[in-house]
């Protein structure tokens, strides 16, 4: 499968933002999902994901209650709507899926990554 990510851009702190990830080459419905992100001289962060039941797997402390991830498997899409951004959540974000029984931590495949800056 290949995923490609959008929706990245420069926001003020407080406004929303949604990401989405485009899967070609396979069905998602094949796959857990995940999204990550990297911040500057930080190691990658792993914030939430949809397993092959699509049962959510908690967020990260960092984005609870902020951030939220959807799939939709009849466009083979996936999203993650970010809102009350914060400046530490800037960083490169990136899709990631696993084809079971691959964890969704240790993903098989990820989107090149879309970058989210969020000025104060």
């Amino acid at each position: 499968v290949q995923l490609q990510a959008s929706g990245g851009g420069l926001v003020h702190a407080g406004d929303s933002l949604r990401l989405s990830c485009a899967a070609s080459g396979d069905t998602l419905s094949n796959y857990g999902l995940g999204w990550f992100r990297q911040a500057p001289g930080k190691e990658r962060e792993f914030l939430t994901g949809i397993n092959w039941g699509s049962r959510t797997i908690p967020y990260a402390d960092s984005v609870k209650a902020r951030f939220t991830i959807s799939r939709d498997d009849a466009t083979n899409m996936l999203y993650l709507k970010m809102t009350s951004l914060k400046p530490e959540d800037t960083a490169v974000y990136y899709c990631a899926a696993s084809l079971y029984p691959q964890p969704i931590l240790q993903p098989n495949y990820w989107g090149q990554g879309t970058l989210v800056t969020v000025s104060s």
